[in-house]
């Protein structure tokens, strides 16, 4: 991309891919199935990840769940504190009660799982940056389950009053854990078809 080359592209993704001492020869002819055993391209992920909202039956594999968090625990903090916490919802009345505490998660009841991310207001020690954190933290989560093939969608808690209690009351969440957004994941039933959203009229340079 921007002029790269292919061969000077090539080191990066051999040690992003663990092919360290692998010959080039070789490289040529696995990195593409490599790289698509491992997922999407990272600015593929980015240009093609939409919002999911109808999931087949088929359950949602404890390795597969793992791995989004793992994803989303690599996102940047400020003040590294990582103040990130999340409720894992599987049971099915407890995904169709989080429809009715923000309507706009109606479909939850039909999906495996879904993720309360949280912000832990103790681990906040930058004072105030706990949304931006775990912001971060749901983006790479979304971005991860579409790289897997997953379908996942953001829906909205904070900072609306009404859904932060809601989801206080049904998770039984402490005075200092504050829930953010509740990510529903599942194998999808829908593509959405991608969207080219670059607005050039959007950008300034330097000054407004």
């Amino acid at each position: 991309m921007g002029g790269m080359s292919r061969q000077t592209g090539i080191p990066r993704r051999v040690a992003l891919l663990g092919l360290a001492g692998v010959s080039a020869a070789a490289l040529a002819g696995v990195l593409p199935a490599v790289a698509a055993a491992r997922g999407l391209d990272t600015i593929e992920a980015i240009k093609t990840r939409r919002s999911v909202r109808r999931y087949t039956s088929r359950p949602l594999a404890e390795a597969d769940l793992r791995e989004i968090l793992r994803c989303g625990m690599q996102a940047p903090s400020a003040c590294d504190e990582q103040p990130w916490r999340f409720v894992i919802l599987r049971d099915k009345a407890l995904l169709a009660r989080a429809g009715e505490i923000n309507p706009y998660a109606a479909f939850a009841r039909e999906a495996p799982a879904a993720v309360l991310v949280c912000g832990d207001l103790e681990l906040d020690r930058c004072q105030g940056y706990w949304v931006q954190d775990c912001s971060n933290c749901a983006m790479c989560m979304l971005l991860a389950a579409h790289a897997m093939g997953l379908g996942a969608v953001w829906t909205g808690i904070y900072p609306l009053a009404d859904r932060v209690e809601g989801f206080r009351a049904l998770c039984g969440l402490p005075a200092h854990v504050t829930p953010l957004a509740l990510l529903v994941i599942g194998h999808p039933a829908e593509q959405p078809a991608p969207e080219n959203r670059f607005k050039p009229e959007r950008i300034r340079y330097d000054r407004w």
